[in-house]
């Protein structure tokens, strides 16, 4: 399926089967120090058709080293390559190779030769930049610490309709936001080596998705590194797979019709949405007993961020929650692929060792990072003001004070002005709250004390920011149905000393205990069936809650039928990547 276009590059390039290393166009000496470091690396191409030579020299020195020890090293280096060509041991320095050649190596300053009794860090490091290095008939210019990519590679997973991005991309001296890419395909790629392969252009940017005429290409990725007005060398990298055909239609597929347009002006777009931290999906326990009915390859994070990302994209929010994110899938996948299009982030790891946490997104482009605030409940609850009126009460139970106290559990808390409406602020809070089923006067007292946070951010906004008009917004898996004490005392404003949630565990019981704020909040999404949906458990779990008397709702993104939810038995599956549902809805300042 895969072709060429009349768009389309040629290049000479070694394929050993399934080793697909970085390549680089270099045409000068590239040197690089890192403040500190005693020493420094140097790169270089060197190509000699008579000798047959063409090979990237790669190799580290000491600051302090002479001219002349230097000016050695790169002769011994280029000789050992001819020399191993011609399988013949290397001689003297100061001796020609055996077919003739003879190995000049010059240091030179303006066009005259460096004396070699100076230290390279007095020469090449100094103000002077006429530096050039002149080896066999090739005299190249030097570059230091020009932009430079250390690390470049490419998933093993790739799947037709599904973004692809770098695996890992690792830079010096470059900002990589300015970093240019483009994306090539070719059906030839396990081609044996020295064979002219026919690149055609696909595309442009840190992701690409693949359409179906990809399926059987090998993609390769070229990279041109910058800041500012310096360029660095060119890096490329050839995935080792090929383009595979994706699970076709996934159910988010029809949600997207209904955010295809970004929005602008009086209306923000808020999705709140637990993908499922890898943490939990790659064990035994998710495979065998979580979720048996699932594919173990459809449980692997490589094949589930590459579903999680294509709908997060399609949904075009201007403010995304997110619960449950792996640190290392927030900082490889999903603040470099949407900061690619005008996100920010905030990420906030849980407490203790836990490596998942919240993540809050949000686009440049109709909002501006004010600061940032995360709470870990177990150990603000003893130690914050805000919170002794509670502390005081739980305390008196050690029962119940060691297991709240010991809960990873954090709020986080996100205000941001609005660039379309300069008057607007926004405080936006994400949650993940304690999910065991005998934990309803946990999820209640970690409740209070998040809005009890949000509400002391208001008043603190208000005061500080007299010009703004401050609104809020409350979003996560509360892990808590409309039914119980949660949804009750966050849309009601107040919850009794007699709730029953307060004795859902009896050893705990909370006793004493009423909590009551002044936020007023609605459910953006009401209460759907379903946010949840295993076969332990379905239900509704998540909510973006909104302030009712300065925001409304003027589109809900409608959610997943049963039929579709049940189409491969349960969540996650081969088109759901997550156990939960993602919630998307339009708001508007009234």
């Amino acid at each position: 399926m895969c072709e060429t276009g009349p768009r389309s590059i040629c290049q000479s390039i070694y394929l050993p089967s399934r080793l697909y290393q970085v390549g680089r166009i270099m045409e000068n000496v590239y040197i690089r120090h890192l403040d500190g470091a005693e020493q420094f690396q140097v790169s270089f191409q060197l190509r000699d058709e008579t000798l047959g030579l063409d090979r990237q020299f790669n190799f580290s020195r000491q600051l302090s080293e002479k001219v002349n020890d230097f000016l050695g090293r790169v002769t011994t280096n280029v000789e050992r390559t001819l020399n191993k060509k011609k399988k013949k041991k290397k001689k003297n320095p100061e001796e020609q190779t055996e077919d003739g050649t003879n190995i000049n190596v010059t240091l030179l300053q303006g066009g005259n030769p460096v004396s070699g009794d100076q230290e390279c860090k007095d020469v090449i490091f100094s103000k002077d930049n006429r530096l050039s290095l002149k080896i066999l008939n090739t005299e190249f210019s030097i570059v230091v610490n020009a932009p430079w990519v250390n690390l470049l590679t490419l998933p093993s997973s790739i799947m037709a309709g599904f973004p692809v991005y770098p695996l890992k991309f690792e830079t010096m001296f470059a900002q990589k936001s300015e970093c240019n890419f483009i994306w090539y395909k070719n059906s030839d790629a396990q081609k044996s080596k020295n064979i002219l392969i026919n690149w055609t252009e696909v595309g442009h940017g840190y992701y690409y998705t693949p359409s179906a005429s990809d399926i059987g290409c090998h993609l390769k990725l070229m990279c041109a590194p910058r800041n500012g007005d310096k360029v660095g060398p060119s890096s490329d990298v050839i995935s080792a797979y090929p383009v595979e055909a994706g699970p076709g239609f996934c159910p988010f597929d029809l949600r997207h019709a209904f955010t295809t347009d970004r929005l602008n002006g009086k209306r923000i777009r808020v999705v709140t949405y637990n993908i499922l931290a890898d943490l939990y999906a790659d064990s035994d326990v998710a495979r065998k007993e979580l979720y048996p009915y699932c594919p173990p390859y459809a449980l692997s994070i490589d094949y589930r961020k590459q579903l999680i990302l294509k709908e997060i994209l399609g949904y075009n929010g201007d403010i995304i929650c997110l619960q449950e994110v792996d640190s290392k899938v927030f900082d490889n996948d999903l603040l470099p692929t949407l900061s690619s299009i005008g996100y920010n982030g905030i990420f906030n790891k849980k407490g203790g060792t836990v490596s998942e946490g919240l993540a809050c997104l949000f686009h440049e482009s109709r909002f501006r990072l004010v600061a940032s605030h995360a709470i870990h409940l177990g150990e603000e609850l003893k130690t914050n003001p805000l919170f002794s009126h509670i502390w005081d009460k739980v305390k008196v139970n050690e029962a119940l004070a060691t297991r709240i106290s010991e809960r990873t559990t954090c709020s986080q808390f996100v205000i941001l002005d609005s660039v379309d409406n300069p008057s607007e602020r926004v405080i936006v809070a994400n949650t993940h709250q304690y999910f065991h089923p005998d934990a309803d006067h946990i999820r209640l007292l970690q409740s209070g004390m998040t809005v009890i946070y949000l509400e002391h951010l208001v008043a603190e906004n208000m005061a500080l920011a007299k010009e703004k008009r401050v609104s809020y917004i409350f979003c996560g898996d509360f892990n808590s149905t409309p039914d119980w004490g949660v949804y009750r005392f966050i849309t009601t404003q107040h919850i009794p000393e007699d709730c029953i949630d307060w004795s859902s565990n009896k050893e705990e019981e909370v006793k004493g205990v009423s909590l009551s704020h002044s936020l007023q909040f609605s459910s953006a999404c009401g209460t759907p069936e379903f946010t949840n949906y295993t076969v332990g458990f379905s239900g509704c779990l998540d909510y973006i809650f909104y302030q009712n008397n300065q925001l409304e709702v003027s589109q809900v993104v409608p959610l997943p039928s049963t039929e579709e939810l049940q189409q491969h038995i349960a969540l996650p599956s081969i088109v759901f990547p997550s156990d939960h549902i993602a919630l998307v809805a339009d708001l508007a300042w009234i």
